[in-house]
């Protein structure tokens, strides 16, 4: 037998609300959890070398170290490091032998594949077998540097009224390199600059190769180009980019020198070198995109 339904089925309703219990904070967006009690902290990232040509000209080392103040304060807390391949301290061996134990990725602040990329990184890096090295691309050729170079051109007196002008026209001002690839690079890097700006956009070199600036403004002249600008394809100012400019003086652009889009670049570079499938713990040297 089933006992009877109580007269009043519903229970009072409580004069106060329950105490409400605090919902944990959640982590902050891409932080790694927290080590187990008595696991090892995870291990630092590699350190960023950035490897600068060098140059004679002292405005030169300031632009290199403002563009890697830049790239500090887009990874804060990224060990990022100068070296030199020549003329200026520190030089790239003396850098790697304050990393002995541990992993750098050197990253080039050049604009092609040349000597310096292909020979003289990678030799620097097998004198140092202390330091677990990757050799990252170039900075050229990549969109982020025509991005720069369109806006160092802005600042040379560059209009989008001269997109599509018959008279207007602009020489891609590089140092120059026997190596057929580095020529190749800084070819691929006009036709990217010439579809963003709606003129030909035609290379030329401070030495080793052809044509120079001021026959490429000869040549652009006598088609009728006579409004002819120079992007300057040099990462920092120096005698090359000086020589560059002196063409054209009142239409000659700044070095890519610390701009926001090439600091991006150098994190850019930096990362795919680390995604890369090789190991570690050797040397890599990435082809160019």
């Amino acid at each position: 037998m089933t006992e009877p339904a109580p007269e009043h089925p519903q229970a009072p309703r409580p004069t106060t609300a329950p105490p409400r219990i605090p919902r944990p904070t959640p982590a902050a967006p891409h932080a790694p959890p927290p080590p187990p009690d008595g696991a090892p902290a995870p291990a630092p990232a590699p350190v960023l070398v950035a490897v600068a040509h060098g140059s004679r000209d002292p405005r030169a080392p300031r632009t290199v170290r403002a563009l890697l103040d830049r790239v500090r304060d887009l990874r804060p807390g990224l060990d990022v490091r100068l070296a030199h391949i020549e003329l200026n301290a520190p030089l790239l061996p003396d850098t790697l032998d304050g990393l002995r134990g541990a992993g750098a990725v050197l990253v080039p602040l050049l604009l092609g594949r040349g000597h310096h990329v292909k020979r003289d990184l990678p030799a620097a890096t097998a004198a140092a077998p202390a330091v677990r090295t990757r050799i990252a691309e170039p900075l050229g050729p990549h969109p982020l540097l025509v991005e720069a170079l369109h806006e160092r051109l802005l600042d040379a007196g560059w209009t989008p009224a001269d997109r599509g002008d018959p008279r207007t026209a602009v020489v891609l001002a590089a140092a120059g390199s026997r190596d057929p690839d580095s020529a190749r690079d800084t070819r691929r890097t006009a036709r990217l600059l010439a579809a963003r700006l709606g003129v030909p956009v035609v290379p030329a070199y401070a030495s080793a190769a052809a044509p120079t600036v001021p026959a490429a403004l000869r040549a652009l002249a006598a088609r009728g180009r006579h409004r002819a600008f120079v992007a300057s394809y040099f990462t920092a100012p120096g005698r090359f980019a000086s020589a560059c400019a002196a063409a054209v003086p009142h239409r000659a652009a700044a070095p890519l020198g610390d701009h926001p889009a090439t600091a991006r670049l150098v994190l850019h570079r930096y990362d795919r070198a680390l995604c890369a499938n090789a190991p570690a713990d050797t040397v890599t040297l990435l082809a160019s995109a």
